[in-house]
């Protein structure tokens, strides 16, 4: 909305709006205004078609590489087998990521998808029922309990009127309504008392409002231009990918270049130059082939499907795949409150009667008048023998009686309502009167400071007294007391009468009360959201609190579940104080708050923004539709399965089926472990690349026979797949969640995985060569001198295609050495090393022999391929060793 409506009279806003209170608009001004305005519908950005997908899917950095070796493959080398091979990677893995994409229409079909069918208008003099979509500005509608609002509305009337807001604003209550004009200037969102706003829930009384705003010009509205207008934020994994992919071709480039160039200077005179250069170029196209793993993108991806299975299985449902490698990442969890960190359900926690706080664990005695009020003067429905309905506030009195053992339908039947002055806003209290035997009982309860103006006695060593002055401020002290805690507070009265009110009013019912008690009621922390703040701070993880409730509110669920240390309120920053704050200072100054309240939803992103200019990976939490375009701008987005509404989830990553905090920390377990393995899996394959390109480089140099292509797609595809693919199931290291987060810097590379990969990959091409070494001095097996060759080419390509299985055990830790009681753990891991080294050593099977181009060996020279497996190990084990002792890792 372009005006500040909630400080507005309501005959300004009648003028404004050009229409009548009494009348309604007429039907040709209605038709007027829907052809200037449109239909109260949302709008989302044009849809891209499922071809169009597609083929953003290519255009990804490493899968362009993977194309252009496809084609080279093929076309240049004529290895057709690899370069369908590369291409069906390609293409699987753009089919996995259009299933998996989903963008910001669902976010708005589902805001769509919330408005009511039907709204209650006053038109043409006349109450009609029209569809919700045919309102425009300047429509009168009828509100009452039960609908959801149709459109944004400056209240004209509002009747006991209560308006549950959670979704949109974050209070954890919902907001008493009234038409009073507020001050001019900027009022937070949930603090406008004479607005109702579009897809929020009337809970409670009457109301009639005028239209101010329809369709993308609501509070809604905004929201969903915010989604439509979220940047698009890249995950670490694909910018990690990117950054793979780039210096994968820069080595590429270098090996074509200096194996070219090398080859062509000394090999001039031995064939014709013409001839030389082409050979010489397809060597050189053959060895950067073998550099790029081509299975890579294939084994990224089903490391990071298993890793969303087995996050289902902990009640995390991932929508994106890259989501589960994000999580491990995390830096920061921006969390809402409401439903969140908290259950999303006021409860009693303190009682005040007889002069004394008393905690809802205490002995409450029944007898006391306080809890027999808060039964009676109650609105509360009770269904299907304990399922509560009506107000959070009435029903978490209802609640609180059922757990003291209280009968409460009992004394309900026992003491029937026959009269009541229901709640108004305005005078803050609610009576019932109710048969008592031969008399009748009055309960009366609410506002404390309100209700003690209407008491003259108080209840003291089982005798009624006229109250004191100094009881009264006794009481007010003890309600400060519990407000100051966080607890909305309510007071309780009662008094005996002894026939009906002629005129229940509350001139009449509402005097010369007897004060009962106190009740304090807080919206309270998840049991296990404190333990899980614990473990997330543990992990270098920093949680902050965001949310629409009031400051005081905020503060005291923060300490409690340790977001905060007591008293520290210089770190909680409202609504109001960040607007005053510019966006250079606070990107400096984000990390001084853990808290924030009064907020809305522009503030959320702001938030987030601040905190990724600051290099920080960030996960937003949330359940309301005010969460949407924080949950959509944040790194992650994790929305609530259970409370959440369709328009969080559709703008999240990940959903919790829980609605548990704790199960986040338990992701983001989960996500580091996804990028650990991530981790192994690269190692694993670019230093066997690198010894298998090595291996062949320096027997081109060396002038020796080399490995035929048929080999080197053999150990491709052996080594290249099922050892991989099983390192991305290796279970959590010991530890994980004490490291802290990897940082936006980091990348598969980091940690050491990079000079282990160059030097793994240097021991790799050295045992081989060795092996191929001692294949020509051990000599041929049989009394034939012209296989002695064929021997020890057989030798090192049965080494370099063993020796990547042995050296499968030494990547499953960076650092650690696998010389432990963990090390065959992993079940799959084992079945996969021991089929792959089956599939390898098939090759020496009498009728393989031709097709591989290979030699049968004997026990001599498979001793030194199977020793050559073992010293790699025993190296890596050793190199391992002093990085620990020099604190290396």
């Amino acid at each position: 909305m372009s005006q500040h409506y909630y400080s507005q009279s309501i005959s300004d806003v009648v003028a404004d709006e050009k229409t009548s209170i009494e009348t309604g608009l007429s039907d040709d001004e209605v038709k007027k205004r829907l052809s200037e305005y449109g239909k109260n519908t949302l709008t989302a950005k044009k849809k891209k078609s499922l071809f169009m997908r597609f083929i953003d899917q290519f255009k990804d950095f490493m899968i362009i590489v993977l194309i252009v070796a496809a084609v080279l493959s093929g076309v240049v080398a004529h290895e057709w087998t690899d370069a369908a091979i590369i291409m069906v990677v390609v293409l699987l893995n753009a089919v996995l990521g259009v299933i998996q994409e989903e963008r910001s229409e669902a976010a708005i079909e589902a805001l769509k998808e919330m408005a009511t069918p039907e709204a209650h208008v006053r038109r043409n003099n006349e109450i009609v029922t029209i569809p919700s979509t045919d309102l425009v500005p300047g429509d009168i509608v009828l509100l009452e309990a039960g609908d959801v609002i149709p459109a944004d509305l400056r209240l004209n009337k509002a009747r006991s009127l209560k308006i549950e807001e959670s979704a949109l604003t974050g209070e954890s209550v919902p907001v008493d309504k009234n038409t009073e004009t507020l001050s001019a200037g900027d009022v937070a969102l949930g603090d406008r008392i004479n607005m109702a706003y579009s897809s929020t829930n009337v809970t409670y009384g009457r109301g009639e409002g005028i239209v101010v705003g329809t369709g993308m010009n609501t509070e809604v509205g905004k929201i969903a231009k915010m989604i439509n207008n979220a940047d698009e934020t890249d995950t670490p994994l694909k910018e990690n990918l990117t950054q793979l992919g780039k210096t994968i071709t820069i080595m590429i480039l270098v090996i074509c270049a200096v194996v070219f160039a090398v080859g062509v200077f000394s090999k001039q005179g031995t064939q014709p130059m013409g001839a030389l250069m082409i050979n010489m170029f397809l060597v050189a196209v053959s060895l950067a082939v073998a550099a790029i793993p081509e299975g890579l993108p294939a084994i990224v991806t089903i490391i990071l499907a298993l890793g969303t299975q087995t996050m289902a299985k902990h009640k995390a449902i991932v929508r994106k795949l890259p989501a589960v490698e994000t999580l491990g990442a995390t830096d920061i969890i921006c969390s809402d409150k409401t439903g969140t960190l908290t259950q999303n359900r006021m409860t009693v926690e303190k009682m005040y009667y007889r002069g004394q706080i008393h905690s809802d664990d205490d002995p409450i005695d029944k007898s006391n008048h306080a809890l027999m009020s808060m039964v009676l003067a109650n609105d509360t429905k009770i269904e299907n023998g304990g399922d509560l309905l009506g107000d959070p506030t009435e029903t978490a009195m209802i609640q609180f009686a059922f757990d003291q053992n209280i009968d409460v339908e009992k004394l309900l039947d026992e003491h029937k309502r026959v009269q009541e002055v229901p709640f108004d806003s305005e005078r803050k209290l609610m009576s019932t009167v109710n048969k008592d035997g031969d008399k009748y009982y009055v309960a009366v309860k609410g506002a404390p400071d309100v209700l003690l103006k209407r008491v003259t006695k108080i209840e003291r060593n089982g005798k009624i007294e006229a109250i004191t002055e100094e009881q009264k401020q006794s009481i007010l002290n003890s309600n400060r007391e519990m407000a100051s805690k966080a607890l909305r507070v309510l007071g309780l009265a009662y008094k005996f009468v002894d026939k009906l009110y002629d005129d229940p009013s509350t001139n009449n019912v509402e005097q010369d009360l007897i004060f009962a008690g106190l009740v304090g009621m807080i919206d309270p922390e998840r049991p296990e959201a404190k333990a899980a703040v614990a473990e997330a701070h543990s992990a270098g993880i920093r949680t902050v609190m965001i949310t629409g409730d009031h400051q005081v509110t905020a503060q005291a669920i923060a300490e409690r579940l340790g977001i905060l240390k007591p008293g520290q309120s210089n770190r909680v920053l409202t609504g109001a104080e960040l607007d005053k704050l510019s966006d250079d200072y606070f990107k400096k100054h984000v990390g001084d708050y853990n808290v924030y309240a009064r907020v809305s939803p522009e503030h959320k992103v702001r938030i987030v923004k601040a905190w990724q200019a600051n290099d920080k990976i960030v996960a937003m939490t949330g359940d309301g539709v005010n969460d949407a375009p924080s949950l959509k701008q944040a790194n992650i987005g994790i929305g609530m399965g259970i409370t959440g509404t369709e328009v969080s989830k559709g703008a999240s990553d990940m959903v919790l089926a829980d609605d548990n905090f704790a199960t986040i920390v338990e992701a983001v377990k989960q996500g580091r472990k996804v990028f650990s393995n991530i981790q192994k899996a690269i190692l694993y394959l670019m230093s066997c690349n690198v010894g298998e390109v090595l291996t062949v480089f320096l027997m081109t140099m060396f002038g020796w026979d080399i490995l035929k292509p048929v080999q080197l797609l053999w150990i491709n595809l052996v080594t290249d797949t099922l050892p991989a693919i099983a390192l991305g199931v290796e279970p959590v290291e010991d530890g994980i969640m004490k490291r802290k987060p990897r940082g936006k810097k980091s990348n598969f590379f980091s940690g050491g995985v990079a000079s282990s990969i160059i030097y793994q990959g240097l021991v790799e091409t050295a045992l081989v060569l060795s092996a191929y070494g001692l294949g020509l001095a051990i000599g041929p097996h049989v009394d034939n001198m012209a296989m002695q060759h064929g021997d020890a080419l057989t030798m090192a390509f049965l080494t370099l295609g063993l020796i990547q299985l042995f050296h499968a055990f030494n990547s499953k830790y960076v650092h650690q050495s696998i010389f432990s009681s963990h090390t065959f753990a992993n079940k799959w891991f084992n079945w996969a090393i021991l089929i792959s080294a089956l599939i390898m050593a098939a090759v020496e099977i009498p009728f393989l022999t031709r097709l591989f181009d290979v030699t049968e060996l004997n026990c001599e020279q498979w001793a030194v391929v199977l020793g050559a497996g073992i010293i790699m190990i025993l190296i890596v084990e050793i190199v391992k060793f002093f990085q620990r002792k020099m604190g290396k890792i």
